[in-house]
């Protein structure tokens, strides 16, 4: 991104934040919302259901009900986080109704989605996903020409949208190719892939995603916000964050940088990693965010330099 595009977005972004702010007025301690499609706001930072994987349901239920009273209320969870669907669905049931309740499927095969379709509603307490999203993709003929072929997932996501079981339908994406790919098969309605400092900069991954579903009318949802890089090898931290493939980031100065950096961008919210104190992190330097500066870009600029992002072009 050049100097003077990045000053424009964080002009768009402090507009934003104007408009941002006065749906949060009254009071301060609660998430501001953006659009997302079809009149539907959600909160800028979303609960990734990997939080709660392998927590006691008292403890669940806690965390989902202070994520609520901050303002959340866009959750997204998928079959293959372990156990979180069944610990998430009790522990979000008395809010459901005033939440947007995102889930995924890594099944191409329309037979085996959906026996996973009836099985993620049953776990999560629910009749109907707010957004489904093929999970992961990565690779063009596997993933993308997979789930369109005669017999394939979109078969069966196109049913549920008609019959109401599926409100919004989109995608997760590791893999630009596969991104641009499934955005060319069908009008999905957002694409959740990372916007990443790091990626974006050193590997040159996000700007083409991005720009392709801005100009499909694709709602972007960001992930990976507080990536790091990929662990070095031997890092004993690793040990620490059991549910990271990659090295979080831990300080704060370089979160709070970062975070502002992702939601600076044309996204509508950054789901951060599953780890329950990086969570905690973002939503606390979230509910005192600010649009991004020239100083976090070239300071983020000068860091991602000496990093290995988890994804590259």
């Amino acid at each position: 991104m050049q100097r003077r595009d990045f000053l424009r977005t964080a002009a768009l972004s402090t507009a934003a934040l104007s408009l941002e702010r006065s749906q949060a007025d009254g009071n301060a301690a609660r998430l501001a919302r953006r659009a997302y499609k079809d009149g539907v706001e959600l909160s800028i930072i979303g609960f990734a259901g990997i939080v709660v994987q392998g927590a006691e349901p008292e403890h669940a239920a806690r965390v989902v009900a202070e994520s609520i009273e901050k303002g959340v209320n866009y959750f997204d969870v998928a079959p293959t986080y372990g156990n979180a669907e069944v610990i998430l669905g009790p522990a979000l049931e008395p809010y459901r109704k005033d939440c947007f309740l995102a889930c995924k499927t890594g099944c191409r095969d329309r037979a085996s989605a959906e026996k996973e379709f009836e099985a993620s509603l049953k776990h999560l307490r629910t009749d109907h996903f707010d957004l489904y999203q093929l999970h992961h993709i990565t690779d063009v003929a596997k993933d993308v020409d997979a789930a369109f072929a005669p017999g394939g997932v979109m078969e069966m996501v196109e049913e549920k949208k008609k019959s109401g079981q599926i409100r919004f339908a989109g995608f997760s994406a590791h893999s630009e190719a596969a991104a641009l790919a499934a955005m060319e098969r069908y009008d999905f309605d957002s694409a959740l892939f990372p916007v990443n400092f790091a990626c974006w900069y050193k590997g040159n991954f996000g700007p083409g995603i991005m720009k392709k579903a801005k100009q499909k009318g694709v709602a972007r949802l960001a992930l990976k916000a507080l990536c790091r890089q990929r662990w070095p090898k031997g890092d004993p931290a690793r040990r620490d964050f059991p549910k990271a493939w990659y090295q979080p980031i831990t300080d704060r100065q370089e979160a709070e940088r970062a975070l502002r950096w992702t939601l600076s961008q044309p996204v509508t919210a950054a789901v951060p990693p599953g780890t329950e104190s990086i969570y905690q992190l973002a939503l606390e330097l979230a509910l005192k965010h600010t649009p991004a500066t020239p100083e976090d870009e070239t300071a983020l600029q000068q860091l991602a330099a000496g990093l290995n992002p988890v994804f590259r072009v």
